[in-house]
Parts: structure tokens; C-alpha cells; sequence
């Protein structure tokens, strides 16, 4: 029996680990021998890499919030297209750090778009594509914010990469409610991990929930 490829994204508020812990996980996969890509949103492609700078440079404030949104679906549309689902469809498993989960969070409870508007536009740009697994990290907004603005001072992504850790602590609240809301009607998919403590024990929490999916397959398919 063959496996069917995993789709399964990493979301949560600025600063709670999940670029780390996609990446270890992802470490962790290959030493299994498991056949998987690591991709991020924005980004993940050309075009949309070149989306990415103008989402996230800090001198872009006046950007409204429509404008925003269109950005991210337009590449998350290209990624798709270009890179998830190709992937999938040759049996490759996809990990990716953030999707459209992060649309409804940060573009709808943030932005204060309706809901309904930011979920047909994920559906637009995925063609309905969904995770089979989404692991939302989970800390407070301002232990996020101190962990994510240090971050971009150690590696100078202040003015690249930093306009949303710019934003006042309200919207970051509103991030992590929208974020714990979409978990809270979704638990099926969902897996709401604790992203307080040392990386190295984040990283055994995720892998508790994660490394069992592939091991189960294996079994299936022997």
C-alpha cells in the first residue's frame, strides 16, 4: 500500500517558535527516511518571495487591509499551484510554516476582515487545498513579541521582515484569539501545542503528535 503524502502547516502569533520547530521537524523526518520538503507563506516560490518583501518590510505601514489579504492569497495561489500540490501528488510530504489559517487569523480577527470574505479568498487561491494536520504553537502576545522583535534585532530583519512585530499588542491579542478560535471549531484537524519552555521541549510535544502519523502508515503498508 502505498502512503498517501501529508500536508501539514505550522501556524501561530509572531515569536512562537514555529520557523525553528518546522525545521527540526523536518530534521527529524529526513533522519527517518521520510521523503518531505520544508516551505514557508509568505514565499515559497520566485513570485511569491518577491510578494513576501513587500508584505513584510516595516516602511510599507500604509498598506490597507485588502490589499494585504490579496497579497498573501496571490502567493499562496502561486505556491500551490507551483509547489504544494505538485509535491504531494509525487508522494512527498509537505510541512509548511504558515497558510491560509494565518489569513483568518491575522487578515480577519486582526484586520477585521469578514470572515467570509478571507475564507473565499483561501479558497480561491488553494482550489480548496487543506492540511491534514495543522499545529498551532501557542504562547501569550507579549512573551511572542519579545522573543520576535530580539530576533530581529540579532539578525537585522527589523526593516526587511518586520512590520507586523511593529503592531500594537491589541492586534497581536486578536491574532492569537482568532488563532484559538479556528483550533477550537476545527479539532480534527488542529493540534494546539504548549509553545512555552525550552525549544528542545516544544520540539518532543510536536514530534509526539507528528512522527506517529508516519509510523502508522508504515505499519499499514507492510
Amino acid at each position: 500500500m502505498k502512503q498517501t503524502a501529508k500536508f501539514i502547516t505550522f501556524e501561530g502569533i509572531e515569536g512562537c517558535g514555529k520557523t525553528t520547530q518546522a525545521k527540526l521537524l523536518i530534521d527529524a523526518l529526513h533522519q527517518r527516511s521520510v521523503s518531505a520538503i520544508l516551505t514557508r507563506e509568505p514565499g515559497g516560490t520566485r513570485i511569491g518571495d518577491q510578494i513576501r518583501k513587500i508584505l513584510l518590510h516595516s516602511e510599507n505601514t500604509d498598506m490597507t487591509p485588502m490589499a494585504e489579504l490579496l497579497l498573501y492569497e496571490a502567493s499562496r495561489a502561486q505556491h500551490v499551484r507551483e509547489l504544494i500540490l505538485p509535491n504531494l501528488q509525487n508522494g512527498i510530504n509537505v510541512l509548511c510554516d504558515r497558510y491560509g489559517d494565518a489569513s483568518i487569523a491575522y487578515q480577519g480577527a486582526g484586520r477585521n476582515i469578514a470572515p467570509d470574505i478571507v475564507k473565499e479568498a483561501n479558497a480561491l487561491a488553494t482550489g480548496g487545498l487543506q492540511p491534514d494536520l495543522t499545529l498551532l504553537i501557542d504562547v501569550t502576545p507579549e512573551q511572542g513579541l519579545a522573543r520576535a522583535r530580539a530576533r530581529n534585532l540579532t539578525f537585522n530583519f527589523a526593516v526587511e521582515e518586520g512590520r507586523f512585530e511593529e503592531e500594537d499588542i491589541r492586534f497581536h491579542r486578536a491574532v492569537r484569539e482568532g488563532y484559538l478560535a479556528l483550533a477550537q471549531s476545527e479539532p480534527a484537524r488542529f493540534c494546539l501545542i504548549d509553545g512555552s519552555g525550552d525549544v528542545e521541549e516544544v520540539q518532543r510535544r510536536i514530534q509526539a503528535v507528528v512522527l506517529p502519523l508516519f509510523e502508522n502508515a508504515e505499519q499499514k503498508g507492510s
